[in-house]
């Protein structure tokens, strides 16, 4: 077994990103980044370089492959395991050079053929927690590198209930970790990081819900598409797949309005639209 140390290259690429977003109060992906930097960048490039040419993964997703090269990246056959969220930001190149031999197998049958073939870890749980860090809560992790910060906690009105112990702490939708006892539960709504505010309120509150989200770059994964695009869409990993129309507006920038409205979409998130079962391009929510 053959084993190769890329942790400078995780800490430089995926966890000063990830501390960096959080810092501006935006809640980034970094399983979304990890797999774009690390296991089909410089991990691949490294098995390339050793004669490699293609490397396989246990991601739940599927590629199809057509007669003129292009690398199309499908939903998993298990549903309730598909992972094609998570690589949402991979290119041709690296699709090209990947396979996921799990893709068109269920969880169950996965682990039958591990337990078959007798491997050690046939009966290990699911995988929980930071990509590559482990059972650590996000808070706990963040306040290594972020330090506290305390400030207001406030309704969407501005009446003051309670402290925090720093926004950048908190994403939106959120309800655990906001201690102010008695009443009923309360949700993240906002985040006011000019005035270090926490802005709460109730978990079906008018603000917390939106149709229409604003987007950052755009990403085609394979063929690009004409804009307004009508398709389906996702804002977080399993989550359903919601129709929605995106559009180019007149500053080149671009919006998708989702015919339902959408629950706590959170800035630095990753937005991936999707045709039937194939995922067709993403980009980072802006807001």
């Amino acid at each position: 077994i053959v084993t190769w140390n890329f942790e400078r290259e995780y800490r430089d690429r995926v966890l000063k990103y990830l501390f960096r977003e959080y810092g501006a109060g935006r809640t980034p992906n970094p399983d979304v980044m990890c797999n774009k930097e690390i296991k089909f960048s410089v991990f691949l490039r490294r098995a390339k370089a050793m004669g490699i040419p293609r490397i396989a993964t246990g991601h739940y997703a599927r590629i199809r492959r057509s007669a003129d090269g292009v690398s199309r990246l499908l939903k998993a056959n298990d549903a309730t395991k598909d992972q094609s969220y998570f690589l949402a930001a991979l290119n041709q190149r690296q699709l090209a050079a990947v396979s996921f031999p799990v893709g068109g197998m269920t969880k169950k049958e996965v682990r039958a053929l591990a337990r078959r073939i007798g491997l050690p870890n046939a009966e290990r749980p699911d995988s929980q927690g930071i990509c590559f860090v482990g059972p650590v809560t996000m808070k706990a992790f963040l306040k290594t590198r972020i330090k506290p910060k305390p400030g207001d906690i406030v309704t969407t009105k501005g009446v003051l209930i309670g402290r925090h112990d720093g926004v950048h702490y908190y994403t939106i939708g959120q309800r655990r970790g906001i201690n102010l006892g008695g009443g009923p539960a309360l949700y993240v709504i906002g985040k006011d990081m000019r005035r270090n505010r926490l802005i709460v309120g109730t978990k079906n509150q008018l603000e917390l819900f939106t149709n229409t989200v604003k987007l950052g770059s755009w990403h085609w994964v394979a063929s690009p598409h004409k804009f307004p695009l009508r398709c389906t869409a996702k804002i977080r990993y399993r989550q359903r797949d919601e129709r929605v129309i995106i559009r180019r507006t007149d500053k080149n920038g671009i919006v998708a309005h989702f015919s339902r409205r959408q629950r706590a979409v959170a800035p630095g998130q990753t937005f991936a639209a999707y045709q039937g079962s194939e995922l067709i391009g993403s980009a980072t929510i802006v807001e």
